[in-house]
């Protein structure tokens, strides 16, 4: 490996993938309050579109049941709770919002004005009284189901208690400026003279007061229990991002297989254990020289480049990238789970590594750039597993197998050579299959700088 592998710089670090780790990460919190954000958009949304739907069934309801000019005003106070939703949506947010909150005031100001007032344009005159009657107060609960799209618990407490509020304060007003109609009292109480429950609740001047309570205490109930349950769904959607998070990071390191299987995985990683792995060390033959001749910002770009074409070739062949080693990077294949063919895949791996820098090349070539060299180092043997660290704990996989495959992957400038392929890692691939490999030659008996022992090793020199 270079000099800058072995030793990283202050290249090394910006040549990472910026949304690796680093200060433009954001927490876990905000990730979740952002996609709490937009779920609350989203349910804003549907939320108006949902009023409109609610307002336009029942316009339609209405001049079924009242076809008579005078639902002319009934069909404006609905055109404007219609608008009233509009600007709702764009004031919205998570957390409080004054904006938001007094439009659902006067959303529910003007629903109650509609029901407690007489209708100017009725032909009929009723008592007051008689507007109660009607049981609109059932609207009510249209805007408190499309308030619960917003996904906010205090949009929907406030419904509740400022519904309470408007509805006792505006049946209080209608009381004390009411004039009864005791000719129409009269005569309800002539016929009736007998059935004194009966009287009571037909009387046209009783605004019913216990009824109205009930009215407005089972809606507040409802309101504070449903916004109860959307606090709990918040809770749950904070979770559940805090997880996507997780196995986001998580997938930036391991192949989507693996990361599907720690999911399900109640095994924690910090637990030590001895496990045969296939090490993959690469990285770009005469960096030093190359970033010699090259401004700041070109290295940079080129090492980005280099970087995403290697991990994607770990990713597609079930590999896990352990870390990046400034112009190169380290690989496992069998971590954190071991497969019966973690040192074909990485073999595998080697083989498409080379293959993608021979495209890449041509790219550059045709751009009036050099050509880049690689090369790659293979390994297969015993390894420990675990988190390492105290306050900041990292999985690592250490042993002399890692080293081993560092060494490797040094021997192809001696050799020279692309791939080299320890023979404890080429034994691991099936007979039926080896045939696939070609260009590899046994070499027995090669030294290796750091192991006593010679070993037997399978080197190629073209990318096949």
């Amino acid at each position: 490996m270079s000099d800058t592998a072995l030793h990283p710089t202050t290249a090394e670090a910006l040549a990472r993938q910026p949304d690796r780790l680093g200060d433009t990460e954001l927490s876990d919190n905000d990730y979740a309050l952002n996609s709490l954000k937009a779920h609350k958009q989203r349910g804003l949304e549907l939320a108006v579109r949902a009023r409109w739907i609610a307002m336009a069934a029942t316009a339609i309801f209405l001049l079924f049941v009242y076809p008579d000019w005078a639902v002319i005003y009934y069909l404006a106070i609905l055109g404007l709770m219609c608008l009233n939703g509009y600007f709702i949506q764009k004031v919205g947010r998570v957390g409080q919002s004054r904006q938001e909150l007094f439009l659902i005031f006067v959303d529910l100001a003007l629903l109650t004005f509609a029901i407690v007032c007489p209708n100017p344009f009725a032909t009929v005159e009723l008592p007051v009284a008689f507007q109660y009657r009607f049981d609109n107060f059932m609207y009510f609960y249209v805007i408190l189901a499309v308030g619960t799209l917003a996904y906010s618990w205090r949009t929907v407490v406030a419904i509740g208690t400022w519904t309470t509020g408007i509805w006792m304060f505006g049946l209080l007003l209608a009381w004390w400026f009411s004039t009864p109609d005791l000719a129409l009292q009269a005569v309800v109480y002539e016929a009736f003279k007998d059935a004194p429950r009966i009287l009571e609740i037909l009387d046209p001047n009783s605004f019913m007061f216990s009824f109205r309570i009930q009215e407005v205490m089972v809606f507040l109930l409802t309101a504070v229990t449903l916004g109860l349950s959307i606090r709990r769904f918040d809770v749950l959607l904070l979770s559940n991002a805090a997880l996507a998070r997780e196995r986001a990071n998580l997938s930036r390191y391991f192949s989507p297989n693996v990361v599907e299987q720690l999911s399900k995985n109640d095994d924690p990683l910090k637990q030590v254990k001895r496990q045969k792995v296939a090490i993959l060390f690469v990285d770009i033959v005469g960096f030093t020289q190359i970033s010699e001749t090259k401004s700041p910002y070109a290295v940079i770009t080129m090492l980005r480049e280099f970087h995403a074409r290697m991990e994607r070739e770990v990713f597609r062949h079930n590999g896990t990238l352990d870390k990046y080693l400034g112009d190169g990077l380290m690989a496992t294949f069998g971590t954190p789970i071991a497969g019966e063919h973690d040192a074909e895949h990485a073999v595998s791996c080697a083989c498409a590594m080379q293959t993608a820098m021979d495209h890449w090349n041509q790219e550059r070539m045709r751009r009036g750039e050099e050509p880049i060299e690689i090369g790659v180092g293979v390994h297969y043997g015993d390894t420990l597993l675990g988190d390492i660290g105290a306050n900041r704990l990292e999985f690592a996989v250490i042993g002399t197998a890692v080293n081993v495959a560092s060494r490797l992957e040094g021997l192809t400038r001696v050799l020279p050579a692309r791939i080299v392929v320890s023979k404890d890692a080429f034994d691991q691939i099936p007979a039926g299959t080896r045939d696939l490999y070609e260009g590899f030659q046994r070499k027995d008996d090669q030294t290796v700088r750091g192991i006593r022992e010679p070993i037997s090793i399978y080197y190629r020199t073209s990318s096949g």
